[in-house]
């Protein structure tokens, strides 16, 4: 069973010979990568990464204020050529494009459809429907006395959360999860119809992240469409197709689909990795939990500290429009820029003891939802009130959790993603 923690072996020296942040297979085991981000901030904070073919490589950004500076200016480091490690011709970009690989007037129009739905506002008013259904789903998840955390709350709660925001029946949970399995997991054997990269994927090269089951969200989400348009509806689905964007360019149906792809997995897998991954640092923790069920008004503070720990998104990537320096290195126009906000979430500079998990840490300046950029996670509010809202209503029924079995990973450099839980728990 696995019980060392990142804390335990994050710092240990690794020699910058070893660092490789394109092979998937130093990311399965929670220890490695932290090791590799420590080298590269202490030895060569802005690094040239080699990739296997088709890619060409990339360079590695990981420190705090350099993250910052990249996040920050979208005309030198474009989101237009895509956000991921792929490389993308102009056809592929011209098909596949979504919000996130959108600068400027049109990002900003298509963000301001459906951004009044995430603002404080209407999240707050959400509350007491969270609350109920968080009790819902711990009801049901702590009566089994041994259960798959990841299986019954993390990924159970933010699923059921998504299906309201988008009016759709509870029972297409699983299949919206399965969905997200799938796209975001296009790496790892277990989650991947085709894996990237295989000769296989070449067919799908054209749909988002490669994969095949963007075709079928692709058709459930015009099903939805073709039912809500021209109705007053206020699910996101009929804000997307019932409303004109301010640059006064209708949304396409690829636009739309693309859209709507993008809702089901970002609504529903960050903030299911970051629950899990708070989770199972307060059972390495035992000493953070006991503080929070002997404080329960630290909950908000812990949930920034939750956010910083997980860094449930490993990387986001950028492409330099222009030669420029950063960090003392010539980066050309061309060259790919990768954010590795997971590094800057330990960055010495800026979080004392950046290796120890602390709920009560103040001014905790992390980059999980971007520093800074105009695209700044939209759903940020939701996400940090979704987790709040789950330890406030876990915490004070815990009188006893332990881990029971192994805590596998997605083997993904880009979602920092865990499997399953397997946990026991007695209640207070």
């Amino acid at each position: 069973m696995t019980t060392e923690t990142p804390a335990a072996a994050a710092s240990e020296p690794l020699p910058l010979a070893d660092v490789d942040l394109a092979d998937l297979d130093h990311f399965t085991d929670g220890i490695t990568p932290w090791r590799m981000f420590h080298t590269l901030r202490h030895e060569d904070p802005v690094h040239w990464q080699p990739e296997e073919a088709p890619n060409s490589g990339f360079w590695a950004v990981t420190r705090h204020a350099d993250i910052a500076r990249v996040d920050r200016d979208a005309e030198t480091f474009t989101s237009t050529r895509f956000v991921n490690l792929e490389e993308v011709d102009d056809d592929q970009i011209k098909k596949r494009a979504s919000i996130l690989e959108l600068d400027g007037v049109r990002h900003r129009a298509l963000r301001s459809l459906i951004q009044r739905q995430f603002g404080a506002s209407v999240i707050n008013s959400y509350s007491d429907f969270l609350r109920g259904l968080t009790a819902k789903t711990l009801d049901a998840a702590l009566a089994k006395g041994g259960f798959d955390f990841v299986a019954d709350v993390s990924a159970d709660f933010p699923i059921n959360v998504l299906a309201r925001l988008l009016d759709v029946p509870p029972e297409d949970n699983q299949q919206l999860i399965d969905w997200g399995n799938r796209i975001i997991g296009n790496t790892d054997p277990d989650y991947a119809d085709v894996l990237l990269h295989s000769e296989e994927s070449e067919k799908y090269r054209d749909l988002p992240f490669r994969s095949p089951a963007s075709l079928e969200v692709f058709e459930y989400g015009r099903e939805l469409a073709r039912q809500r348009r021209g109705k007053d509806g206020t699910d996101l689905v009929s804000k997307l197709v019932n409303t004109t964007p301010r640059d006064g360019v209708p949304l396409s149906a690829q636009d739309f689909d693309n859209y709507f792809l993008l809702l089901v997995v970002a609504g529903n897998e960050t903030t299911r990795h970051t629950i899990t991954h708070s989770m199972l640092a307060l059972l390495q923790h035992p000493e953070q939990l006991a503080r929070l069920q002997e404080d329960p008004s630290l909950i908000p503070t812990a949930v920034e500290e939750f956010l910083r720990w997980a860094s449930p998104v490993y990387h986001f990537r950028r492409t330099a429009t222009r030669d420029v320096e950063l960090g003392g290195k010539r980066i050309r126009e061309g060259d790919k820029v990768v954010m590795w906000y997971a590094s800057g979430n330990r960055d010495e500079e800026v979080f004392g003891n950046p290796y120890d998990f602390d709920v009560a840490r103040e001014n905790n300046d992390h980059v999980t939802f971007g520093k800074g950029s105009p695209h700044l996670c939209l759903g940020n509010l939701l996400a940090r009130t979704e987790i709040r809202i789950m330890f406030e209503e876990l915490i004070p029924r815990l009188a006893g959790i332990r881990l029971t079995g192994e805590v596998p990973r997605v083997r993904s450099n880009f979602v920092n993603g865990i499997k399953k839980l397997p946990v026991e728990v007695t209640l207070a």
